[in-house]
């Protein structure tokens, strides 16, 4: 009995010790991440794209390119739904230029991109971000480490007012690569937004995409 005892509170011991150290490895690579890109914030600007058309379809991916020389770049990287959950991922990389710019082709086959203004860029992402944290979404855990490549611009001089969900009501679209356990836990705080809405884009009994198009008749006339 006593030695099961033992057993339990080292077992208990180890968990706490492998939470701990996994919690030091996460503060330590953002630490690195944020420190990183400060780093690029210095080098001079090379493009900020974002796909065309985002504001209907709801989703965007946003390029901050940055580069003593266009041979070699630091990419700063976020993907956002602006219909409800905000910053849903965000990445950070270096490449040499003709690698971005093959990979930039390879994407703007199914989603072409336009160049914008940086001060535009951050604007819309910050206003995304606050306007998500304001339904209980929080921005990808790299984001404020991340956003620092964007060093000096400033949003104030961006006088765009943007709107996002459908004419500023949150319309919860799950994707395909979130999991079941996400799903059922942003459907559960999108239940407590008056006014929400849940657009299914997969037949609920199949549980896939149906032609690429969404299926209810409610999300069908949210579309158009």
């Amino acid at each position: 009995m006593a030695s099961n005892q033992a057993a339990r509170r080292a077992a208990k011991a180890n968990r706490r010790k492998a939470i701990v150290a996994q919690k030091r490895r996460a503060e330590s690579q953002a630490g690195s991440l944020a420190a990183r890109a400060a780093a690029a914030a210095a080098m001079p600007i090379r493009a900020c794209l974002i796909n065309e058309g985002w504001q209907k379809t709801g989703m965007a991916s946003v390029y901050l390119v940055r580069g003593a020389s266009a041979q070699h770049v630091t990419v700063g990287m976020f993907l956002l739904d602006a219909s409800c959950l905000g910053i849903k991922d965000v990445g950070f990389d270096s490449f040499h230029g003709d690698e971005f710019d093959a990979f930039l082709t390879a994407v703007e086959v199914a989603m072409p991109f336009a160049e914008v203004d940086p001060c535009y860029a951050r604007k819309l992402i910050r206003d995304l971000a606050a306007w998500a944290r304001s339904l209980g979404f929080a921005p990808h855990r790299d984001f404020a480490a991340v956003e620092k490549m964007f060093g000096d611009v400033r949003a104030d001089d961006c006088a765009e007012v943007f709107q996002f969900g459908a004419q500023g009501t949150p319309v919860y679209i799950p994707g395909p690569t979130e999991t079941p356990v996400q799903i059922r836990r942003r459907l559960e705080r999108v239940a407590q937004i008056e006014g929400a809405e849940v657009a299914w884009p997969f037949d609920e009994d199949e549980g896939e995409v149906v032609d690429g198009e969404i299926v209810s008749e409610e999300v069908s006339a949210i579309a158009k």
